[in-house]
């Protein structure tokens, strides 16, 4: 970390990150999520550690090969690693961001939140301005080729789909099976052997289109894991672009160019929202 990086982030956080989204204008400030910013929420992150959602073993049966060769087996993986996804509840970070983008829009600028994660906790806290680039837990889709509930644009609601057969007794008979088709469903999530542009859903194209347009890179409680903060990483470098990193790990301090905030998103971004004077109520007109 440089001195003068060292400074910024040290001095006063929240007042550089509140006068780096003021610069930004009518510019794009684009947001790019990870697990971190659920974990207020009681959701786990991705990391290594007790709480860490990813091992070794998860990485080989979240793939689409081992889906084929062992649906059942999958199925129960996904449900037991992701119990409780849907009925979490947003928390402070959540509705920050989504005041951030109310108070740019409303400035005649351009936001856009991309985030990593599958849960609906940007979405419920009132972002519109939303890009899930690994899918969505309250959907589920078709795996034939060519259905018009599957790839590359087809998916359908969770909600839809009975699942309590398969929870009670999982085997092959009780597999979800597509309303379209009768085939079998699959999670509408990327999985580690797929790529991005395997779904419209995944709105890769907007993603890239945006990281050469964007007027500040704003990354929030994610480790850098993954090929999306990759590419994002070096867009704000060859790009000159400012970047923060909000987490409480200190994630980007390899990142000599990203200004590293070590705070936890749910405390630091309200106070950024707050000296921005972007506003819940907004973000609760939205959403009511």
């Amino acid at each position: 970390m440089t001195a003068d990086k060292m400074l910024r982030a040290m001095s006063d956080p929240a007042e550089s990150l509140a006068a780096a989204l003021r610069s930004a204008r009518q510019g794009l400030i684009l947001a790019l999520t990870g697990a971190g910013v659920s974990a207020a929420s009681g959701l786990p992150t991705f990391r290594s550690g007790p709480d860490a959602v990813w091992s070794r073993d998860d990485v080989e049966i979240g793939t689409e090969s081992y889906f084929r060769e062992h649906p059942v087996e999958h199925w129960r993986w996904f449900l037991d690693r992701f119990a409780g996804l849907l009925d979490a509840a947003p928390n402070p970070a959540h509705h920050a961001l989504a005041a951030l983008e109310r108070w740019q829009r409303a400035r005649g600028g351009r936001f856009l939140l991309v985030t990593q994660n599958v849960d609906v906790l940007h979405e419920a806290a009132g972002s519109r301005e939303l890009v899930k680039v690994h899918g969505t837990a309250d959907r589920v889709r078709c795996t034939r080729a060519g259905c018009s509930l599957g790839a590359p644009a087809g998916s359908l609601p969770r909600s839809a789909v009975n699942l309590a057969p398969f929870q009670r007794d999982p085997g092959l008979a009780t597999l979800p099976r597509c309303p379209e088709c009768g085939d079998l469903l699959r999670p509408h999530a990327l999985f580690f052997d797929e790529y991005y542009d395997g779904h419209v859903d995944y709105g890769f194209e907007r993603v890239t289109g945006a990281f050469e347009e964007m007027a500040l890179m704003l990354f929030v409680g994610t480790s850098f894991s993954v090929g999306v903060t990759e590419i994002a990483l070096h867009r704000a470098l060859f790009g000159k672009v400012p970047a923060f990193s909000v987490d409480p790990g200190g994630a980007a301090a390899t990142y000599p160019w990203v200004t590293d905030v070590e705070a936890a998103a749910e405390e630091l971004l309200p106070d950024v929202r707050r000296r921005i004077g972007a506003t819940l109520a907004a973000v609760e007109g939205a959403v009511g």
